[in-house]
């Protein structure tokens, strides 16, 4: 398999990448939701398989104390290969200059991202506009 890596949102599809996240399965998330919170991102990460996108993932950050890596997708076709490991390589890589370097995922994903060398944080704390549905998803405990 050749990739094609691309860390610019210039030429992107948002309806494909949109279809990527559903596909690997993400949720929904709106063309142009995706639009505006990847230009907001300081990093960017796609990787294309002929043409077509497979894999995607951002990081918010600020230049120095803080980079977020978040949205990381990999098409189910291409799971299992080692991609997903990448896509996250390359954004700690771009963010290596920042004091820490954070990660959101699903959970039970935990295992994946503590190979990468992430570590579990305590202290983390979150709102979210669905409270109920997170809580029920497993994103938030009720302390």
């Amino acid at each position: 398999m050749t990739l094609e890596w691309k860390g610019s949102q210039e030429e992107l599809d948002w309806d494909e990448l949109s279809k990527l996240y559903l596909a690997a399965p993400l949720g929904h998330k709106a063309p142009a939701d995706l639009e505006r919170v990847f230009s907001n991102s300081m990093f960017k990460c796609f990787a294309y398989d002929a043409g077509r996108l497979v894999a995607a993932g951002r990081a918010l950050a600020d230049g120095v104390d803080c980079s977020y890596i978040c949205d990381v997708a990999v098409h189910p076709d291409h799971q299992g290969t080692g991609l997903g490991r990448e896509v996250v390589a390359r954004l700690v890589a771009l963010s290596t200059h920042h004091r820490k370097i954070i990660l959101y995922a699903v959970p039970g994903s935990e295992p994946f991202y503590k190979k990468l060398g992430f570590k579990r944080m305590s202290t983390a704390m979150a709102i979210f506009q669905n409270q109920a549905q997170a809580l029920e998803r497993g994103l938030l405990n009720d302390i």
